[in-house]
């Protein structure tokens, strides 16, 4: 039985990454610091540790064959909350964790980057070859982290994947990613409220996402791989809630995030990888979760707004 570690194993990948695996029969261990609670409720194959990934030790990573790490201030906003805490979060517990790893001579580290250290792009194809021109403190600490992982690839084999904007559902739901929130506006207020419309955003659904984790674990491959399989416009996002969500009206706003950008994932699909997933799938789950009443909004649904409150503590 492989065993895989993964630190922000309670987020919203992480959650669902954790039972997927531990459904194939990985014994899964999660590191996290719980700050958006626990939504893991099956016990087979997953041990939680609660702590923070700079506090990790040398016995929380001992006989662990992978190591996943998706712990991280995980969007723009919630990373300009505080400047420091992000630097501290992304980079230098990336670095400590790192260090572990070697020393207790894991195989393998796969590390959540972003699509977005590209920055801004008019290129018909953002490709693993493109230039990195990230213009926030969270794209700049992906960048540094990447840099930090490769140089560690005499160590073990390392994968840095660098995906879209994920979208679906999960047990511990966020409701601050582009589909889920104009797909849960939708449902709650009958509105798709748009700003601007012709940005393009590349976009992920969370099971293919899974799936990519799955792939990378049983594959030999290391390197850097783009994860995005729909490159589609905001208001054609809009348009396809419309289709899902009866009686909605669509209200445009101008612009206000500029942020536009392809991914190409030829490299990633070349390896034999194969995405079964769309964005009107994921809308129709949340519909469906929706109605089911499962799909509720908290203070943890948008991360921003959560981590305001309790870094301000």
């Amino acid at each position: 039985m492989k065993k895989i570690l993964i630190t922000g194993g309670l987020g919203y990948v992480g959650t669902e990454l954790a039972k997927f695996l531990s459904s194939k029969n990985y014994k899964v261990k999660i590191i996290d610091i719980g700050y958006f609670g626990n939504s893991i409720k099956t016990k087979k194959n997953i041990t939680i540790s609660q702590k923070d990934v700079g506090s990790i030790n040398k016995k929380d990573a001992e006989g662990y064959d992978t190591v996943i790490h998706l712990a991280a201030i995980s969007n723009d906003p919630s990373a300009l909350l505080n400047s420091k805490i992000t630097w501290e979060t992304n980079v230098l517990s990336t670095l400590h964790l790192l260090e572990i790893c070697k020393k207790v001579k894991i195989k393998k580290f796969i590390f959540a980057s972003s699509g977005s250290v590209y920055g801004l792009s008019n290129k018909p194809k953002v490709d693993e070859n493109t230039e990195l021109v990230p213009i926030s403190d969270y794209n700049k600490t992906k960048m540094v982290g990447e840099k930090l992982v490769n140089n560690y690839s005499k160590s073990f084999k390392t994968i840095i994947l660098r995906p879209g904007t994920i979208c679906g559902f999960s047990d511990s739901l966020r409701l601050d990613l582009t589909v889920n929130a104009m797909t849960f506006t939708a449902l709650k207020k009958k509105k798709i409220f748009v700003d601007g419309g012709s940005q393009i955003r590349p976009q992920v659904h969370i099971k293919d996402m899974l799936s990519v984790y799955d792939f990378f674990i049983k594959k030999s491959l290391t390197g850097i791989y783009n994860v995005g399989f729909e490159n589609i416009s905001i208001i054609e996002v809009a348009k396809l809630i419309k289709k899902v969500v009866k009686n909605v009206k669509i209200k445009v706003k101008k612009k206000l995030d500029p942020r536009s950008y392809r991914l190409y994932a030829g490299k990633l699909l070349k390896t034999g990888f194969k995405n079964k997933h769309r964005v009107f799938d994921a809308i129709e789950e949340l519909q469906k979760k929706f109605d089911e009443k499962k799909l509720k909004y908290n203070e943890k649904s948008s991360r921003t707004l959560f981590l305001k409150k309790k870094l301000s503590k």
